[in-house]
């Protein structure tokens, strides 16, 4: 019988180690999917890959351009592995079952609300009854256009708003904003200072320098539940090159937005760009991405974009994947 015990925990011992190996030679094959879209705020990831910090954590990655507003439906039909979102963007799907986990927050700022210089909208309670262009329903300015509306009393619920948000072509908002069809635009940086810049558009919101939403972190980093399950150290190299990559931006706007133009990822004048970044913090935390989302969750109930059904604070639980071997700077 001893022999016999002997030779099963043998068994066992071999098992386990070839499994182990196995699903080391596994991960060292592993194609790390991460999608994008070509945003400027989005440079971690364009730096992640070009600068190395993705190579130096041992991983292979694949960028996958995405359409606007497609990256949810990309993780849920298993097409990407990562990502990048605005935290108050992806809450919602999450609420819905979207398989992900958030990782880290990684800058304040990015999301911009122009108007005419003479259109007589000067704060936002004077966009009650006017027209918003965007680009998609779920887009991160539309979202945070809606939180200023909302934080200044206006209605936005979908059925009562008091504001129409009307979806275009992304390219196409300034020139519709210039015709008159719509009284505002929300777009994403750079696209803001361009416009700004080309048809003397101004700023009636702007998330990197209104408070409060200029110390709130906006943006941060996204796994799938799969990645995070099954591949949880590939997942955590992800996360550090991410915050890597972050904390690299934050000294380094000129090189970064010029690198960004030169491999196409962002459109624009290189050194328009550096200022736009500028005023973007990019400092990561997962600490940080946590208490946003306390805070971003419970206000998204209040517009109507979040079912008041949702328990936040389980929401909140089951929404992030943790790791042991970040920085201890950026926990």
């Amino acid at each position: 019988m001893k022999k016999v015990s002997v030779i099963l925990a043998i068994s066992l011992i071999s098992a386990l180690t070839l499994f182990g190996s196995c699903k080391k030679k596994s991960d060292e094959n592993f194609v790390l999917r991460i999608g994008y879209y070509g945003n400027l705020c989005e440079a971690p990831v364009h730096i992640g890959y070009e600068l190395g910090f993705f190579k130096n954590e041992g991983l292979n990655v694949d960028l996958i351009k995405l359409a606007p507003g497609t990256a949810f439906d990309a993780m849920a039909t298993g097409q990407i592995d990562a990502c990048f979102s605005l935290l108050a963007t992806i809450i919602p799907p999450l609420a819905n079952g979207l398989p992900a986990k958030l990782t880290s927050a990684l800058h304040t700022g990015c999301d911009v609300t122009l108007v005419k210089p003479n259109s007589g909208i000067k704060k936002p309670e004077d966009l009650k009854g006017k027209k918003v262009g965007i680009a998609t329903m779920t887009s991160s300015p539309v979202v945070y256009t809606k939180r200023v509306l909302a934080d200044h009393g206006i209605d936005i619920r979908t059925e009562t708003s008091e504001v129409e948000f009307i979806i275009y072509n992304q390219s196409d908002l300034p020139l519709i904003l210039a015709n008159g069809t719509v009284d505002a635009i929300a777009v994403n940086e750079p696209l803001a200072s361009i416009a700004a810049n080309e048809y003397g558009y101004v700023a009636l919101m702007d998330s990197a320098i209104d408070p409060p939403y200029n110390d709130q972190y906006c943006c941060l980093s996204y796994v799938s539940t799969e990645l995070y399950e099954k591949h949880k150290d590939i997942a955590e190299k992800f996360t550090r090159g991410m915050q890597s990559a972050s904390a690299y931006i934050q000294g380094h706007p000129e090189e970064i937005t010029a690198l960004q133009v030169e491999k196409k990822y962002v459109a624009g004048d290189p050194a328009v760009n550096a200022k736009v970044i500028k005023k973007f913090n990019y400092m990561p935390s997962v600490e940080g991405a946590v208490k946003q989302f306390a805070l971003i969750a419970p206000q998204l109930q209040e517009i109507g974009m979040l079912s008041k059904d949702v328990d936040v604070v389980a929401l909140q639980k089951n929404s992030f994947g943790f790791f042991k071997g970040l920085d201890a700077k950026y926990k």
